[in-house]
């Protein structure tokens, strides 16, 4: 059996401007550096995933980028208000020759995925920029709740 990996990124913190719309927030200068720490985080771990499925929205397509540049990233407009089953079906459409998967979204959505997936071993929260690593040996499209093991969440940093 091979083990797949799921990284669930919660968007860095963004900006509440008067008269601009949600999708359209930009993040913070705190934000933005929050991100480039979650890719160096990442890279330390050694984490590069094969695709990035990402909220269209301005703060979630900040945050990729910076953390990621280089990646191949997919913006789904389905994950912009999507919760964690909506969010699950996605992730079930996934080819199966991808072994390391990321998706950045929004609460609660991707704090409910994480929870759901892994049982809710643990609950930590899920501020902006946080992530967790979750594993599992279920090919992407039999992925179920309760699955997932979490190897990296927002309570370790």
């Amino acid at each position: 059996m091979t083990t797949r990996t799921l990284i669930v990124l919660r968007h860095a913190k963004a900006a509440h401007v008067h008269g601009l719309a949600d999708r359209e927030r930009p993040l913070t200068g705190r934000g933005e550096r929050d991100a480039r720490r979650v890719g160096e985080t990442l890279t330390g771990m050694d984490l590069h995933p094969d695709l990035v499925l990402c909220s269209p929205s301005e703060r979630t397509r900040q945050t990729a980028r910076l953390v990621l540049p280089d990646a191949d990233i997919t913006f789904d407009p389905a994950i912009y208000e999507a919760y964690s089953d909506e969010l699950l079906t996605l992730i079930r459409r996934s080819d199966p020759e991808i072994r390391t998967l990321m998706l950045v979204g929004h609460n609660p959505g991707v704090h409910e995925l994480v929870l759901d997936l892994t049982a809710g071993d643990g609950d930590p929260g899920f501020p902006p920029g946080a992530f967790a690593v979750i594993e599992t040996e279920d090919e992407w499209a039999e992925l179920e709740a309760g699955r997932g093991v979490a190897r990296w969440s927002p309570k370790e940093h």
